[in-house]
């Protein structure tokens, strides 16, 4: 019976934790639907390569700091919503991949439902800009199996007593 309960508990929190994610993955869609269109990327189009996107920053030189900053802040909402989730350490890790593979699959399926953008899993895409790097403009495909993995593997930690 106790494990029924704590089965029952568990499954309440992975989809919570999921329908969270979800929310901030929308969210992030619709913002960067706005980003797109201020640096000049419209409906459908490629993402330009990686140094003319930072170009492009540059022009409004308040931009990059403030982008960053709102990336900071939902990596920290992800974080504590991992943190209030669960009582104990891999709970909370768990917690936080579910949030963040979820937020991830859901902002490329928001793109797409605004967009029609990424046009495939191939599409190039600047995943992050803290820290900038090379390494941050990748096919589609990779955040997105990266996310996967991450749902697998925070619902499993958090389905763990």
């Amino acid at each position: 019976m106790r494990a029924t309960v704590a089965a029952a508990g568990a499954g309440r929190r992975i989809a919570a934790v999921a329908l969270y994610g979800a929310a901030m993955g929308w969210l992030e869609a619709v913002v960067v639907v706005y980003l797109r269109a201020l640096v000049g990327i419209g409906p459908g189009e490629a993402m330009p390569a990686g140094a003319e996107i930072m170009r492009r920053f540059a022009e409004r030189p308040w931009m990059l700091p403030t982008e960053q900053g709102r990336e900071a802040a939902t990596i920290l909402m992800l974080a504590a919503v991992g943190w209030l989730a669960a009582p104990r350490w891999p709970g909370r890790l768990g917690a936080f991949l579910l949030a963040f593979g979820v937020w991830d699959i859901t902002y490329y399926a928001g793109l797409w439902a605004h967009l029609r953008w990424p046009p495939s899993l191939l599409a190039m895409d600047v995943l992050f800009l803290i820290p900038p790097h090379p390494w941050w403009t990748q096919p589609v495909i990779v955040p997105v199996a990266i996310s996967c993995g991450f749902v697998a593997l925070g619902a499993r930690l958090m389905s763990r007593r």
